[in-house]
């Protein structure tokens, strides 16, 4: 399996760096097209949660991206430096009381997008899996 790391600053500028870490392995990887939107969006939108809740946009914390691939799938792991969430009672972004809401819809788009999410250690891990 292979796999590739990153560690960026919480400045959501910085999202610019993980989408030319995920344009970099889609060339270097042959990533296909069917399923390289989705991990763009995925992925981009996990760190910038990570960045933000997590950190709280704490430039000394750092967000952690992981990529490892086989013949497969592709495995994204975002960790945060943050106090963690609690990822099991989250409200649905679809219920008509959020619906009006500017926020809250991150992890209900990336549960749509991956085939695979998990959170671990608090909450302050995700792995995003997507099948080739």
């Amino acid at each position: 399996m292979k796999s590739i790391k990153i560690s960026i600053p919480s400045i959501i500028e910085n999202i610019k760096i993980i989408e030319s870490f995920i344009d970099n392995a889609r060339d270097k990887y042959a990533i296909d097209d069917d399923i390289y939107g989705n991990i763009m969006i995925s992925v981009t939108e996990g760190v910038t949660n990570a960045i933000i809740h997590g950190n709280r946009l704490d430039s000394s914390k750092k967000v952690h991206l992981e990529l490892k691939l086989d013949d497969e799938q592709i495995e994204f792991t975002i960790t945060d430096e943050g106090r963690g969430f609690d990822y099991a009672h989250l409200q649905d972004p679809t219920a008509p009381e959020n619906l009006e809401k500017a926020g809250g819809r991150g992890i209900f788009i990336i549960k749509h997008l991956a085939d695979d999410v998990k959170f671990e250690d608090e909450g302050r891990k995700a792995v995003l899996t997507f099948y080739m």
